[in-house]
């Protein structure tokens, strides 16, 4: 079973006095790649929350956020009454407005606000731990489902990889014998009396170079490979991308030994349905 890199979780936490809603995005990446954002009240936990997200996610570009909206009376902040009153004192010798109107400018001066530090308080952070949890259950889903698509996809185009091999397996023969004509017909062009076992000699060393039976059989064991590969119980992109690599190989040789325009046709399709499938790899887990 493999996984996407790609998906989405979400949690809401709903506490007395605020709403907690913790988001992840994931997109394909080499490694992890994670951004954080979060308030400053639990900036000291940001070690601890990109350690749980590494254990869980392994790898991909992830933005990590957590959100909090104020839903009762719980505010960090507090008017600093001294101060406000003395900005009040202040501007009523330098203009004439009524209290309401001085309290509006008053407020706007540096230090009329207070801002008390918020300490995490510990049990509230144990439920934002398993929202996280949940959060990161939702994106590996979202990844899981992906992945059956993906999975799909890379069966079908490695089915049509197999066709496509039968049918140069078929054509070999055929293959072999246009270019042994071929040679045949040069020699006598050149209308120079030869001798005809050494040229024989010459033909089977001249074929021999352009045989791909070894080819033939990698290939096949290579597709095998990566239908094993994707079916195992880890998901993993970088081996079947090293797969796939192989498979390019195999099929890059039996194109430079095939000599024969319907057969590099077919390693053209192959090599097709290869280049959708290393496309997409780039988005498994």
């Amino acid at each position: 079973m493999i996984y996407s890199m790609t998906g989405y979780g979400k949690s809401v936490l709903q506490l007395p006095t605020k709403k907690i809603t913790i988001e992840l995005k994931s997109l394909n990446s080499k490694n992890l790649d994670l951004n954080a954002r979060m308030p400053t009240i639990y900036r000291e936990k940001e070690l601890a929350i990109r350690k749980q997200l590494a254990n869980a996610l392994e790898r991909g570009k992830v933005d990590f956020s957590i959100y909090v909206e104020v839903t009762g009376e719980d505010t960090s902040s507090q008017i600093n009454k001294p101060v406000v009153q003395q900005y009040i004192n202040q501007l009523k010798e330098v203009v004439d407005g009524d209290d309401t109107e001085l309290l509006k400018m008053a407020v706007r001066f540096p230090d009329a606000l207070n801002t008390v530090r918020e300490e995490i308080d510990e049990d509230e952070w144990k439920k934002i731990q398993t929202e996280i949890n949940s959060a990161v259950d939702a994106l590996n889903n979202y990844r899981k489902d992906e992945g059956k698509v993906l999975e799909t996809d890379f069966i079908k185009r490695i089915e049509n990889i197999g066709i496509l091999l039968e049918r140069v397996i078929e054509m070999d023969p055929e293959r072999i014998e246009a270019v042994r004509e071929r040679l045949l017909k040069g020699v006598e062009e050149l209308k120079e009396k030869y001798d005809e076992n050494r040229f024989e000699q010459e033909l089977v060393y001249y074929i021999e170079k352009f045989d791909i039976t070894e080819e033939k059989v990698r290939l096949k064991n290579h597709l095998n490979y990566f239908i094993e590969t994707l079916k195992s119980k880890d998901s993993n992109g970088k081996k079947l991308g090293f797969i796939g690599q192989e498979i390019g190989r195999e099929i890059n040789t039996i194109g430079s030994k095939s000599n024969y325009a319907s057969m590099q046709q077919l390693v053209v399709q192959m090599k097709d349905e290869l280049e959708k499938i290393k496309e997409q790899l780039l988005n498994v887990l």
